[in-house]
């Protein structure tokens, strides 16, 4: 399993014959959308108004449980950081593939409620936007989540990045990495899982950017 990370708040993850994509409309902030071809792809999005679409390919937009090649995914409706008109919704995610199960946040308001932590439940990976600026979790909000989830992992997204052009001004991962404390911080251009090994001591896992 590979994880790597494209831009703003998507992340691939990549299995022996199939391939989930995160959030993967770039176009906003200047880069390309990540291409979407294939049956082996599965489209996945915390807005639906994130969907890139097209016909050959799954896509998961909404809250409910799901079965796609022995993967499950279970949508968790969530209150959206920025709401016009009280009724825009995003989706925590929670993927379980074998013993691997993870959680992808998306930009929410906070604090979550008991019941939505207990869908989230024990997740060996967290996913978790970090940039703040009243368009995503920041720093403080993101190491609240993950200190009540627990992950083993968290890998941080959504934070400044001087070849991107967010909406909103976007903090720096330092601040995120400082108040996170994690003992163990890695950086990678790719971060792959052997054996379904992952660490058993809380680590940050900075993935740089790839196109």
């Amino acid at each position: 399993m590979d994880f790597e990370y494209k831009g703003g708040n998507c992340i691939t993850v990549t299995m022996k014959d199939t391939v989930l994509v995160f959030d993967g409309n770039l176009s906003t902030i200047g880069l390309k959308d990540v291409k979407i071809n294939g049956e082996d792809l599965v489209e996945i999005v915390t807005q639906e108004d994130f969907v890139i679409g097209g016909s050959d390919h799954i896509v998961i937009s909404t809250p409910g449980e799901y079965e796609v090649k022995n993967i499950s995914i279970k949508g968790i409706s969530a209150k959206r950081l920025i709401d016009f008109d009280g009724q825009e919704r995003s989706t925590i995610y929670r993927i379980r593939v074998g013993d691997i199960s993870l959680a992808v946040i998306g930009h929410i308001a906070t604090p979550l409620s008991d019941d939505q932590f207990e869908a989230i439940g024990v997740v060996d990976i967290l996913v978790v936007p970090v940039g703040g600026g009243g368009y995503t979790l920041d720093s403080h909000q993101a190491v609240e989540i993950v200190n009540k989830v627990d992950p083993k992992v968290v890998i941080p997204t959504h934070y400044a990045d001087k070849d991107l052009n967010y909406e909103v001004p976007q903090e720096k991962l330092d601040g995120f990495i400082k108040e996170l404390s994690a003992p163990q911080h890695e950086t990678m251009a790719k971060w792959k899982i052997k054996n379904g090994n992952i660490p058993q001591t809380r680590t940050l896992i900075e993935i740089n950017r790839t196109a």
